[in-house]
């Protein structure tokens, strides 16, 4: 009976190993699952990881100042760079989302319009129409930092007052070479009124009275201005932005040395357009971004060159001979903040130290028994120091579009009054 059940025994167990094995192998498995699972989830943690530390090395970038204009919506270069305790390769990581808005081109709309700001996108065609207001209560004419006297009377009428109203329409235009270069124009029309209040210092010998409330007007081309500027820096590890530029005058306007004049007095019976000179006027700019605010610094030097006239008669007693603006010395200071992607203020100080101009002429002495005689003369005006408070806002219509409204308020006696800005640039083309 033990034989018979023994083998009945064994063929039971045998039968029901794999029953017993079952469980077993299933919670391998389910083991196994686990941890391919968790190896994913690993995985997908460090690609995460790495994600959120490109992003937060653009926006470190972007703070400090350190993506390049070209850069800019381009993921940084330590976006593939492994953690500094992770051992394991790095693996390529796609960049994530949408470019940065243009938001992070602080610069460009933060800063006013005459004090400089980042060059042109490389490709891109900027075109800026303009209109401008200046009001000026003051004894000598300030046109483009250049002194002209109002009716170039050297030694025969001191102008107690002047007034004077201009509006300029222009049209400006910039193209970006490349990421760092870029050429810009302007062609402005001018419609200027004048009206002088004279008291004769030495009295004329033909007898001629004073002229209080002398009108003028003029309208006409003024001066063309052209000129470069290149991106030095790319304002990296708390570095500003430099840039270099240079911008040129070209005398296309009225010359205010040409313009009929009372023969008696020499009052310009029409107004000058333009100053009648050329200049250049190199510059370096700084631009500082510090989010939301962005500091910005220029410095320049304008250099006017001289000409010679050949004897034009400014009236029957003085012929000019030769003149010389005097050169001038510029700077201004300021802060934009943008308050939102849209709306940007600006404030600053602008100062400029204009030399005196130097006239060489020749007075016209009439004698009854020999005739006229001629005297020459050498003279030089005072230095001029013009400051002003500078207030601008911005605001973006689209990535394309800006209008751009500026004061200026006199801040010496030499300033104009006020001088008011509205210009709205359109852009075309350029790279991302």
């Amino acid at each position: 009976m033990r034989r018979s059940t023994l083998p009945g025994l064994a063929t039971a167990l045998v039968l029901s190993a794999p029953v017993l094995a079952t469980p077993a192998i299933a919670a391998n498995l389910e083991i196994e699952a686990l941890k391919n699972e968790i190896a994913d989830q690993r995985r997908e943690l460090d690609a995460q990881r790495k994600r959120l530390q490109s992003l937060e090395d653009r926006l470190l970038n972007t703070l400090r100042g350190t993506a390049s204009v070209d850069q800019i919506g381009q993921p940084s270069p330590l976006a593939n760079a492994p953690p500094a305790n992770d051992s394991r390769p790095a693996a390529p990581v796609a960049t994530v989302g949408v470019a940065p808005p243009e938001r992070e081109r602080t610069p460009e709309v933060a800063v006013l319009s005459d004090q400089g700001g980042i060059v042109t996108r490389a490709g891109q065609f900027t075109i800026e129409p303009s209109f401008e207001y200046a009001r000026a209560d003051r004894n000598r004419v300030i046109f483009r930092g250049i002194e002209v006297p109002q009716s170039v009377l050297v030694g025969v009428f001191d102008i107690n007052e002047s007034r004077q109203d201009i509006l300029v329409g222009a049209i400006g235009l910039r193209f970006g070479v490349n990421s760092r270069f870029e050429v810009n124009g302007r062609i402005p029309y001018v419609y200027r009124t004048d009206v002088s209040v004279l008291a004769a210092a030495v009295q004329n010998q033909n007898g001629s009275a004073d002229r209080p409330d002398v009108p003028a007007r003029g309208r006409n081309v003024g001066d063309v201005e052209f000129g470069a500027r290149y991106q030095l820096t790319n304002g990296g590890r708390g570095f500003p932005y430099l840039i270099a530029g240079v911008q040129a005058v070209a005398p296309t306007g009225t010359n205010p040395f040409t313009v009929p004049r009372d023969t008696g007095t020499g009052v310009a019976l029409r107004s000058a357009t333009g100053a009648g000179f050329w200049g250049v006027t190199p510059t370096v700019t700084a631009l500082l971004p510090s989010d939301p605010a962005v500091l910005f610094g220029t410095l320049g030097y304008t250099r006017n060159f001289g000409r010679g006239f050949d004897g034009v008669q400014i009236n029957q007693d003085v012929l000019i001979d030769y003149v010389k603006p005097g050169d001038a010395i510029l700077g201004s200071v300021g802060i934009g903040i943008s308050l939102n992607p849209r709306v940007a203020l600006s404030l600053g100080y602008a100062h400029n130290w204009s030399f005196g101009t130097r006239t060489q002429g020749r007075a016209i002495q009439r004698d009854p028994i020999n005739g006229p005689t001629t005297t020459p003369f050498d003279s030089e005006l005072r230095d001029l120091q013009i400051g002003r408070l500078l207030f601008g806002v911005s605001y973006r219509t689209s990535p394309s579009t800006t209008i751009n409204w500026n004061v200026e308020v006199g801040a010496t006696q030499d300033a104009a009054d006020v001088r008011t800005t509205l210009r709205i640039p359109f852009s075309f083309g350029g790279q991302p």
